[in-house]
């Protein structure tokens, strides 16, 4: 079984010693060639290739937004049509939130015994479990994709990053009330539209999910759509008011082991086929954690089965 390792040399928490380890794991059961990245979009352009050339694993070692090239560079090549090779993680950016909503561990040592494991489990059954993913229209989502508040604070952050300064979940998460605060000071753009209900207007910001956890903060998960994951439709979580206590109640919630989430200006629905928001002014979108530039509308759809993925069956709720 060929495959191709993807590193991310430059993710926050990879290391010489910890690639080195992870090609002579993997050495043991593919017949392994590692590719490194050197600029934006790189991952995309190898997995394109390796899709091309028939290579039956991908395997990607870094963050989110690389997992995020590789995944669309895959599907640009194959489509979701089930031809295109199955993907791994092994984790090393800093919140992994792919992974781990797969069942891999956070620790890339931890990761890497999984993936051998499960690649010696697949020369027993020869299936892969698939999962489903959003489709945004330019470009797949994996995870997460948002309008608003979301995209600023991922604007903000890449800001920092280009400035030099180190991303933690402590430094999001400072950023993140920083902007909302600054949003409390501005009129709502946008407008919710579900299938088989009327548009809600007075939108703030809208998160749209493709798996649960949302994110995390540092060990602890953020929960917007408790029942949404790979193998149902899309999650949604908007709100209609910026007031700081009202949302100070709700972030609480979020950050509860058995989330109950419940708010008079909170939209939420899970499980569906699609939605779209719009809005009368341009605002900043994202997608998977990286930022995509301000847009005045996106849809967002449910693709079922989408991408064959070296991970733990799911769990059943």
């Amino acid at each position: 079984m060929r495959a191709v390792l993807i590193v991310n040399p430059n993710a926050t928490s990879t290391t010489p010693a910890g690639r080195d380890l992870l090609a002579h794991a993997l050495e043991s059961r593919v017949e392994l060639t590692v590719a490194h990245t050197d600029h934006r979009g790189h991952a995309v352009e190898l997995a394109r290739e390796a899709a091309r050339t028939g290579i039956e694993v991908v395997i990607v070692h870094g963050g989110d937004g690389t997992v995020n090239e590789v995944v669309n560079g895959i599907l640009a090549e194959c489509g979701p049509t089930g031809t295109g090779p199955a993907v791994g993680v092994v984790p090393g950016g800093s919140a992994n939130v792919f992974a781990r909503a797969l069942g891999i561990s956070p620790d890339p040592i931890e990761a890497t015994n999984q993936l051998v494991d499960l690649l010696g489990e697949y020369r027993r059954t020869r299936t892969w479990r698939r999962i489903g993913l959003m489709d945004c229209g330019e470009r797949w989502a994996v995870f997460t994709a948002g309008m608003g508040v979301d995209g600023d604070v991922v604007a903000a952050v890449e800001a920092q990053r280009a400035r030099g300064r180190k991303v933690t979940a402590s430094r999001y998460i400072q950023v993140a009330i920083r902007e909302v605060l600054a949003s409390v000071r501005k009129e709502p753009t946008l407008t919710l539209h579900l299938p088989d209900r009327e548009p809600v207007e007075g939108v703030y910001f809208a998160f749209v999910s493709n798996s649960s956890p949302w994110t995390y903060a540092n060990a602890r998960p953020v929960w917007t759509n408790p029942g949404t994951t790979f193998e149902t439709g899309l999650g949604v979580f908007a709100t209609t008011s910026m007031n700081v206590w009202a949302n100070l109640r709700l972030v609480r919630q979020m950050l509860a082991r058995k989330p109950k989430l419940s708010a008079k200006h909170l939209v939420r629905d899970d499980d569906l086929r699609w939605l779209k928001v719009t809005s009368t002014t341009p605002v900043a979108c994202q997608i998977d954690g990286d930022y995509l530039g301000e847009r005045e509308s996106m849809h967002f759809a449910a693709v079922p089965d989408a991408l064959a993925v070296i991970a733990p069956p799911p769990k059943i709720l």
